[in-house]
């Protein structure tokens, strides 16, 4: 697993306020509910309302080149989802969109998660790749793949 490399080298919070998608008072507010509910900074701008879940998808794209995949047209074969079991889909906010060989291409809300990349590996005995995509495609996808099925 090789280290995750910034493009832009800032933080989330000061890409979201240059593109002013958020000021300086959200961005201070947002800092505070991060640190006292052990949330990600993205999560504490949508739990209070202002970021979107793409805004915050769009951002990381920007910040760290992760590829941006919507899943809602994304049809995933049922061999791909047996790779990865739903416990660790869920527990890391993930689901399996495709798998070459052994090499494995997962959606992530947090592909900065190098925890859940090392678990993913170790699982799968693949080469993880990583696509950013929204936590709710990802919690709508397990649920119609996983739960559905």
């Amino acid at each position: 697993m090789g280290h995750l490399r910034k493009i832009i080298n800032k933080q989330l919070g000061g890409i979201l306020l240059e593109r002013g998608m958020i000021n300086q008072v959200q961005l201070e507010k947002a800092l505070k509910i991060q640190k006292e509910q052990g949330l990600l900074f993205g999560e504490a701008l949508v739990k209070l309302k202002y970021s979107t879940e793409q805004d915050i998808v769009q951002a990381l794209t920007a910040q760290y080149g992760f590829p941006y995949l919507p899943l809602s047209n994304y049809e995933i074969a049922p061999d791909v989802l047996a790779v990865v079991p739903i416990n660790i889909c869920k527990k890391y906010c993930l689901i399996p969109i495709d798998k070459i060989g052994k090499s494995l291409t997962l959606a992530m809300a947090n592909p900065l998660n190098l925890s859940a990349l090392e678990d993913v590996e170790l699982i799968t005995n693949c080469m993880v790749q990583a696509f950013v995509s929204t936590a709710t495609d990802i919690n709508d996808a397990i649920k119609r793949y996983y739960e559905l099925s």
